[in-house]
C-alpha cells in the first residue's frame, strides 16, 4: 500500500469513526430528550410525547389535518395514530371530522380544550428541549 493509499485509508476510518461519534451523541441526546419531556409532560399536563406532538401539530392547522397525513408528520402508524386519536378525542381534545376531499379520510381538528392543553404545555415542553438538546444543535436554528 502506497503511502496515499495509507493516509486516504486512515482519513476514511477517522471519518468513519467521526460519523459514529456523532450518531451516538445524536440518540443519546434524542434519547436524554424523550423520557424527560415523558416524565415532565405526564407529570405537569397529563400528555405523553406523542399525544403533544399530534396536538403542536394541529395546532397550526385550523382547518385540522387529514389522519394519514398526520400520522406521517408525526412518525406514527396509521393504527398508532388512531389508538393516540381515540384517546385524545375521549378526553376533548380533538375531533374527528369526515375529509372534505375524499369521503374515506378522516381529518383531525383540535378543540378549544386541545387547544388550552397545548398552550398550557408548550412552555414544559420548550423548556425541557432547551436543557437537554445540545447547545450548538440549538444554534444552528436561532
Amino acid at each position: 500500500m502506497s503511502t496515499s493509499e495509507a493516509a486516504r485509508d486512515t482519513g476514511l476510518r477517522e471519518r468513519d469513526e467521526a460519523v459514529k461519534a456523532a450518531w451516538h451523541a445524536l440518540i443519546a441526546a434524542k434519547v436524554a430528550s424523550w423520557n424527560t419531556l415523558e416524565r415532565e409532560l405526564g407529570d405537569s399536563h397529563g400528555l405523553g410525547v406523542s399525544d403533544f406532538e399530534v396536538l403542536d401539530h394541529l395546532a397550526n392547522m385550523p382547518n385540522g389535518c387529514r389522519a394519514q397525513n398526520l400520522a406521517e408528520a408525526v412518525h406514527l402508524s396509521q393504527s398508532a395514530l388512531s389508538r393516540l386519536a381515540d384517546r385524545l378525542e375521549r378526553h376533548g381534545l380533538v375531533e374527528r371530522d369526515n375529509c372534505v376531499t375524499d369521503r374515506r379520510g378522516i381529518n383531525l381538528v383540535l378543540t378549544g380544550a386541545g387547544r388550552a392543553k397545548h398552550a398550557q404545555a408548550l412552555r414544559t415542553y420548550c423548556d425541557v428541549l432547551g436543557r437537554t438538546l445540545p447547545p450548538e444543535l440549538i444554534a444552528r436554528f436561532e
